[in-house]
């Protein structure tokens, strides 16, 4: 599978700080959002005021720490296969996504994952879904590609989406979220601009799109178009600050459906991307996908940051789950990736 998409280039400031941020941001965002996920920002609200720490999880004892959905799992058995293989193995892949107990899986995820187990090769257990389940899993697919960039990049980043989520949109999303990566490990903290965010993403996007359209969920927005045509149309005007951020994804609504979960990630990150706690707090707070939204905006301002600049008490009361009794299992995981992958010891 080839597209029109410039080979990517090796970016200049993959650190180690860079990559451990990348991978953190994932799993300190899905665990901020994921204990009130789904619940509409006046809910939350209501129900927890402003959150910007862990919640009491029931799963750990009612104790405030970090406890991962399936953000956080797909994301780091994707490390885990890369650290075994070497490079995307869909069947490989799929076969640990369906080996494990997922905590919360999406609908696209779920689907697969049963057609995998019963039979179907990889190729084709993949469903047709506009589904965030393979985006929200996706930045790890870039460690093998940090030393040379290339073609190659692109391949794995399809295959690693359509072994769940065979739907073009999905794809759109993972290229254009993935290339915005590897323009982030090369961007200084301050550089990147409302507009910025909009630019980069679709300069990698809009060349994976067909013209296929979807159509908007939301009566408050006119729309059937392309992702592209979604981001460019709605969220880069939302990004000069006419509205705010909560009212914005209220408008386009903020759910796991990528024509809401993208311009809401990336207008997130077009007003809040040089404070990478804002971010990741307004994600948590200003959208109801909030766990996988907040896990898409963590690893961008991660990679962007670096791990050094998230809150302690996030890392120190995170507990590094993959799985119900494997605690600080994401800590071992980012170590070995960074050693493995790292650019600069």
């Amino acid at each position: 599978m080839t597209y029109d998409i410039d080979d990517v280039p090796q970016p200049p400031g993959a650190t180690d700080d860079r990559l451990r941020g990348m991978l953190l941001g994932v799993a300190i965002g899905d665990a901020l959002g994921n204990t009130t996920e789904s619940l509409n920002p006046e809910q939350r609200r209501e129900a927890h005021g402003e959150v910007t720490d862990y919640l009491p999880n029931r799963w750990a004892d009612d104790m405030p720490v970090g406890v991962p959905s399936d953000d956080t799992q797909l994301t780091f058995w994707t490390v885990e296969s890369l650290l075994e293989q070497g490079h995307i193995d869909p069947e490989d892949l799929l076969e640990r996504f369906s080996d494990e107990e997922i905590f919360g899986p999406g609908h696209g995820v779920e689907r697969a994952v049963e057609a995998y187990q019963y039979g179907s090769n990889w190729k084709d257990a993949g469903e047709p879904s506009g589904g965030n389940g393979a985006l929200m899993r996706i930045s790890p697919v870039v460690l093998p590609h940090l030393p040379t960039g290339g073609r190659q990049l692109w391949e794995d980043v399809v295959f690693a989406t359509m072994i769940t989520h065979s739907d073009e949109m999905a794809v759109v999303a993972s290229v254009g979220f993935t290339g915005l990566l590897y323009e982030l490990f090369g961007a200084t903290p301050d550089e990147p601009s409302g507009e910025w965010w909009v630019d980069q993403f679709v300069k990698y996007a809009r060349p994976v799109e067909s013209g296929e359209t979807y159509p908007s969920r939301s009566p408050h927005v006119d729309f059937e178009g392309t992702l592209c045509d979604m981001v460019e149309r709605h969220m880069r005007r939302a990004a000069e600050g006419y509205i705010s951020v909560v009212d914005a994804c209220n408008t386009w609504y903020s759910g796991a459906y990528l024509l809401e979960t993208v311009p809401s990630a990336l207008l997130i990150l077009a007003r809040h991307g040089d404070d990478p706690e804002q971010a990741i707090i307004r994600a948590v707070n200003d959208t109801r996908d909030n766990g996988t939204i907040a896990a898409i905006v963590g690893s961008a301002v991660g990679a962007l940051h670096g791990a050094s600049a998230f809150p302690k008490r996030w890392v120190e009361n995170l507990t590094g789950r993959t799985r119900k009794d494997d605690d600080g299992h994401v800590f071992d995981l980012i170590d070995e990736a960074i050693e493995t992958f790292g650019l600069e010891q």
